[in-house]
């Protein structure tokens, strides 16, 4: 059977992966790799805030090819299409027929992203669209998933939630108008573990900064911290 060469949008978090977990075990498609925007002046992936290093050691974990697409700090709107532009024109020449994104419900997103790549030749795709999200909270936990949370919007959420393990603790902690899975960016995650990977990345929270107006928990990879103490 031909199989469907298909990238997948990746920011680390926990959507994704479950949207990863869903395409590695359809037979008609070939996940041909991840690939993510990575803010150039802070070598971290926008939003979420996880470093360059933690997000190669997740894709390594993994198992796919991880291409990065550096993005200017701040980045208009312009420039990110003439950048994700020049992306797209290469993944066509690569064989690309379809990318994948993890998103959930927000219509505007989502024709943004088919608008954007109506003429690219290549077909967007949404494995998880429309999945209620107490639903899919619940479901991620459940398969084995482990995640950190990263980021957190602290006029919807209390701060001291950022660096918190995504559980069913911390889906009880939540504010009652808070989406389970933070469709509406109301937080962010990284996920450490989990049916996807070989292995666990061995992390843990460090340092947790406000800057932007958001509340970022630094992920710390004991790992590599290990490897510096010897």
């Amino acid at each position: 059977m031909h199989k469907i060469k298909t990238l997948l949008s990746w920011s680390s978090g926990k959507d994704c992966a479950w949207a990863l977990y869903g395409l590695l075990q359809d037979p008609q498609i070939e996940v041909a790799g991840l690939f993510t925007t990575v803010n150039s002046a802070f070598h971290r992936i926008a939003m979420h805030g996880v470093s360059e290093d933690l997000l190669d050691a997740q894709a390594g974990a993994i198992g796919l090819p991880l291409t990065k697409t550096p993005i200017p700090y701040p980045c208009s709107n312009a420039q990110y299409e003439a950048i994700m532009t020049r992306f797209l024109k290469k993944a066509v020449i690569d064989g690309i027929q379809k990318i994948a994104f993890a998103d959930l419900y927000l219509e505007e997103i989502r024709r943004y992203r088919e608008e954007n790549m109506k003429h690219t030749g290549i077909e967007p795709i949404f494995p998880i669209w429309g999945t209620p999200t107490d639903i899919l909270a619940r479901d991620i936990i459940l398969a084995g998933f482990r995640m950190i949370v990263t980021c957190v919007d602290p006029r919807y959420m209390p701060r001291k939630l950022a660096g918190r393990e995504y559980d069913n603790a911390f889906l009880r902690s939540l504010p009652g108008d808070v989406d389970q899975c933070g469709e509406n960016g109301e937080f962010h995650t990284f996920v450490f573990d989990g049916p996807i990977f070989s292995r666990p990345l061995s992390v843990k929270p460090g340092r947790v900064v406000t800057r932007d107006g958001f509340v970022f928990a630094d992920i710390v990879s004991l790992e590599k911290n290990s490897h510096e103490q010897k």
